[in-house]
């Protein structure tokens, strides 16, 4: 049966957090690569005939080794077809190993055990930057369709982007907050002149380099400064495994919740620890009423998570009433389900 796991942290308001933890520069970014190719040497677990796509690429694959033949005579199970993605981190150069990841794309049973053939791989505008080619290993995975290469590709081309030459650059805060990118133009300006850095937008951040450094020595000395970072308060849930992670202060507002045949309700009220079950040091919870109550203090997430489990109160419905609750104004912060 699936559990629901509370993982508390101490979440403040302000953070003592590096430029360079909470804002990337633009242009220096990932780039992601797509391939489609054939894992062959499979022991009779690759697709069927009737995966018509797959017949048709090994007749090509031969082809382009001069050997002419039809895909309807075509009668191997020992290939499937599959696609192949891997990332192509900022600056890589030509001889780069990238670790790339497999997955089925026909009615192979498993492609455990197969050998990827040679297979370009492309990014959004269409050219070719790495080539994947490897044994097949399904690692922890019980998944027996989707497999893993460790520097299974090459890098064959580069992506041009001339840092070096450039006279200033552009910040981009990972969450939106005008007030972070106020701190973060007040910072640069006091650290390195008045005038070089401007916040444009709440999340924008354009920065000149100040005379007599390059901009790897300026780009290096951004990231190290700190500022007091301004969080956005945020409850994550995941809804797999039940788990629930959430700053240790969030507050829940008095609500009344009702689910099925369960009606939960958060209250401030007084509640007589004789009949009430202790959740924590504040918060009580009378089972009979299935009242929530920090009595005349605020309830926090991590209590009202807490009384719920007590309650016997499933993942998925408990989901459901943190995101009513959410809905009705009783919590502020932003709730992410993945």
């Amino acid at each position: 049966m699936k559990k629901i796991i509370l993982m508390v942290l101490s979440i403040f308001c302000l953070f003592g957090e590096k430029i360079g933890d909470i804002a990337n520069i633009v242009g220096v970014r990932d780039n992601r690569l797509i391939g489609y190719g054939l894992v062959i040497g499979l022991n009779g677990t690759g697709d069927k005939t009737s995966s018509k796509f797959t017949m048709q690429s090994v007749a090509n694959m031969l082809e382009s080794m001069n050997i002419k033949v039809s895909p309807e005579d075509i009668k191997s199970k020992n290939v499937a077809a599959v696609m192949i993605t891997a990332t192509l981190p900022p600056f890589a150069r030509q001889g780069d190993k990238l670790d790339i990841q497999i997955a089925s794309i026909g009615d192979a049973k498993s492609i455990e055990g197969g050998t990827l053939v040679l297979t370009p791989l492309s990014a959004v505008d269409g050219n070719i930057y790495a080539v994947a080619q490897g044994n097949v290993t399904l690692g922890s995975s019980e998944n027996m369709l989707s497999g893993v290469i460790s520097n299974g590709a090459t890098v064959e081309k580069e992506v041009v982007f001339d840092l070096y030459n450039k006279n200033g650059l552009t910040l981009s805060l990972k969450q939106t907050n005008f007030q972070n990118a106020i701190k973060v133009q007040n910072i640069l300006n006091k650290t390195f002149g008045e005038g070089l850095a401007k916040a444009i937008d709440p999340r924008t951040i354009k920065v000149l380099k100040p005379g007599g450094m390059s901009i790897i020595e300026f780009l290096a000395l951004v990231q190290e400064i700190n500022i007091d970072y301004t969080n956005r308060e945020k409850i994550i849930i995941d809804e797999k495994s039940g788990t629930i992670v959430a700053g240790v202060d969030i507050i829940v507002h008095p609500v009344v919740v009702s689910s099925g045949d369960l009606t939960i309700k958060v209250t401030k009220e007084y509640l007589d620890e004789k009949d009430s079950q202790k959740i924590d040091n504040d918060t009580l919870l009378n089972p009979n009423y299935n009242l929530i109550s920090a009595n005349g203090k605020p309830t926090t997430i991590s209590s009202v998570v807490r009384a719920l489990q007590k309650m016997g109160v499933k993942p998925k419905t408990m989901i459901s009433i943190l995101g009513a609750m959410k809905q009705s104004g009783a919590i502020s912060a932003e709730i992410e389900v993945l």
